[in-house]
């Protein structure tokens, strides 16, 4: 396990885990002896996006879960939930289950609830929370999280009994979290998972704004932002092959938060990025 700033306590998904997880995606080249790697190294926070985008998406990182074996108890296995019905969210939870060859989910996020009547049909009759909560009850899911990028409309979703965990974007460029999320889920002492953290990788690249002499941060001076506040549980990390995942793995050696110093000037640099950055929020 990493140290104590890379920790997060066991209160937030049953059992400590590093607040650097390892998420797949789309076109990845991370084969399952990588996932391995990044194991045996002391990630423990395993991100799949299983049907939500799709066909469910058998990778390498969800052929590594479905092989853990014994290992399987020490890991936090995450994954992107699709279904808004009842009927579909058993069927897709079947499917997922049986794909990764596992009893349990321990975290099952809704995937980009974008507006306000998704969240009611979510939440209402033959909604897919009825499911969710049944499988709550019966040891299939051991937590249930939401995904959003509407900062206002996440922070109400999470005041919900139904809603454990929240995952939501933050990153050096879009710091709203700061203001509108962070505080309700510190009150109610719900863990937030972060993703995008390198702004799809625009934080890796100069601006027209720069300093003559500003030197560009890596990523995992880009994690280390994001996990500079203790409100942020885990942050996510989606390399494309072995090479960037050695190069993200470093950030486990690294002790305690950023100086002050480094802090703003990554800050500054996510603001000018920001400002070049279009019509994100």
């Amino acid at each position: 396990m990493p140290n104590d700033f890379l920790t997060f306590p066991a209160r937030g998904f049953g059992k400590p885990v590093s607040r650097l997880g390892l998420a797949s995606r789309g076109g990845s080249e991370i084969t399952p002896d990588d996932v391995f790697y990044a194991v045996d190294r002391g990630v423990n926070f395993l991100n799949w996006p299983g049907e939500a985008d799709g066909p469910c998406c058998d990778d390498g990182l969800s052929q590594a879960i479905a092989a853990l074996g014994q290992r399987r108890e020490s890991v936090v296995v995450c994954v992107q939930f699709g279904s808004r019905t009842a009927g579909e969210a058993a069927s897709e939870l079947r499917s997922i289950l049986a794909t990764l060859r596992t009893k349990y989910i321990d975290c099952l996020t809704l995937y980009y609830v974008e507006h306000a009547d998704e969240w009611r049909q979510l939440i209402g009759p033959g909604g897919a929370l009825d499911c969710l909560k049944k499988a709550k009850r019966d040891g299939l899911v051991r937590r249930i999280g939401l995904t959003s990028h509407q900062r206002t409309l996440a922070a109400d979703m999470a005041k919900s009994d139904a809603i454990d965990v929240l995952m939501i974007r933050y990153n050096a460029a879009h710091r709203g979290a700061e203001r509108e999320i962070f505080p309700v889920t510190d009150a109610l002492e719900k863990p937030v998972i972060a993703y995008t953290a390198l702004r799809w990788g625009a934080l890796l690249r100069p601006t027209s704004g720069d300093p003559p002499d500003f030197e560009l941060p890596g990523a995992i001076d880009w994690y280390r932002f994001v996990l500079q506040l203790p409100s942020v549980a885990v942050v996510l990390a989606a390399p494309n092959d072995r090479t960037e995942l050695e190069h993200d793995l470093d950030l486990l050696a690294v002790r305690g938060p950023l100086p002050d110093a480094e802090y703003a000037r990554l800050a500054a640099h996510g603001d000018r990025v920001r400002q070049s950055a279009g019509s994100f929020p």
